[in-house]
């Protein structure tokens, strides 16, 4: 179990430490006012741990609280680790990114578009341009997910049961042959939305590699960089460790969320790419460490430096930012001056952001409200862990952005 701690006072790191206490205690009103269960939040500066802090409870009915080896249910912070593995096939020449999907996973051979009709009577037409790689990375190929409800495709995926999970017994495989018989929302490559994309990233990777996404991540990745306790299921004798799910009520409130998060508990016949993936503070810090430090991290290199910075620029045609080129459906954050990169969104312009940050920044989050961003500019990485369902039910992750930010005093 990897230990986490303190490693360097605030001041020795260019932070003020009264100015940190803001975001403990912005958190803690949260907890409070009983509209959230618990939080970690760690902010490491220079790669040194400068601030670590815990509040609320794992499990709030068994008064259990959080620690700093409390596992978290990390959902699509599990993007940013797949798109690192398919990264890594690219260095060893494996494929390139305006490769067309279909090369690898022939069900991508003749995608079409929705035009319009209902989810029961879709009219469409030939998709213009293959899905390429990149467009997998980037959430671009005009897939999207059954949980966002706003367009016919997401309700013919929930049809077929994708919400916010897929059937019980199904596979990767077998989950991405379904996705591949429904129609895009868009040509590949003319607009941006939030997708399973990174799932159907994380079959590709299976087919170049030969092995299951769980054996490539274990070998290639989680071993390497000491992730000990980051998977796609808690063991049994680890559980009293795993956060409890809650999901906020109309009313403000929490309730249990539990059933939605047990998929966890034993090992899943599907490995999403996507959003599979509990993990820890220090697991995921050691991740980020890597990236910071440019793909490498004690010894163990990943990536190259240009290969990671080639990833968390902004990919989106002429520049765009997701308000412009993306749709109108994923709103956990402002969306004017952020781009996407190949598994990240980017701070390009943080005044068009209108929330502290700084430009380059890279970042993403998960359903249960977690989040995390490295700031290459600042030297500066941050990581919040908590298990509120939906992510958009506070606004967590700005409000962390501008009290983390205003104590960087050198």
């Amino acid at each position: 179990m990897a230990e986490l701690q303190v490693e360097d006072e605030p001041g020795a790191l260019g932070l003020d430490a009264g100015r940190l206490d803001r975001a403990d205690r912005m958190l803690q009103s949260y907890v409070d006012a009983e509209r959230l269960p618990g939080w970690l939040l760690l902010v490491s500066r220079h790669g040194r741990i400068a601030h670590l802090s815990t509040s609320g409870h794992r499990d709030v009915a068994a008064g259990l609280p959080v620690e700093p080896d409390t596992i978290w249910r990390i959902y699509s912070m599990t993007k940013p680790i797949t798109s690192v593995a398919a990264m890594m096939l690219y260095e060893e020449g494996a494929f390139e990114l305006n490769d067309p999907v279909s090369g690898y996973l022939p069900e991508f051979a003749a995608p079409r578009v929705y035009t319009h009709g209902s989810d029961l009577k879709p009219v469409t037409e030939p998709a213009t341009e293959p899905i390429r790689i990149w467009h997998l990375l980037t959430h671009t190929a005009g897939l999207t997910y059954g949980f966002q409800r706003v367009h016919p495709v997401d309700a013919m995926l929930r049809a077929r049961g994708f919400d916010w999970g897929a059937p019980d017994g199904m596979t990767l495989a077998e989950a991405v042959a379904v996705w591949a018989g429904l129609p895009l929302l868009f040509n590949p490559g003319t607009e941006w939305n939030y997708s399973n994309c990174t799932d159907v990233l994380g079959r590709l990777i299976e087919v170049l590699s030969g092995s299951t996404l769980e054996e490539f991540f274990a070998r290639r990745i989680l071993s390497p960089l000491g992730m000990r306790d980051t998977g796609f299921h808690v063991s049994q004798a680890e559980q009293h460790r795993l956060a409890r799910l809650y999901l906020a009520t109309p009313a403000g409130g929490m309730a249990s969320g539990d059933t939605l998060g047990a998929g966890v508990l034993t090992p899943p016949s599907l490995h999403s790419g996507g959003g599979g993936l509990v993990s820890t503070a220090a697991d995921y810090h050691r991740f980020t460490e890597m990236l910071r430090r440019g793909g490498q991290r004690d010894g163990v290199r990943l990536l190259s430096p240009r290969t990671v910075a080639y990833m968390t620029r902004n990919h989106l045609p002429g520049g765009a930012d997701l308000e412009t080129f993306g749709r109108r459906v994923f709103a956990e954050t402002p969306m004017r001056g952020v781009g996407f990169g190949l598994g990240f969104a980017t701070i390009d312009d943080p005044a068009a952001y209108r929330t502290l940050s700084g430009r380059g920044e890279y970042n993403w989050g998960g359903a249960a409200s977690t989040a995390f961003w490295v700031d290459p500019v600042e030297d500066l990485t941050v990581i919040f862990m908590t298990q509120l369902l939906p992510s958009s039910a506070l606004p967590l992750r700005t409000r962390l952005k501008q009290t983390i930010y205003q104590a960087l005093v050198d």
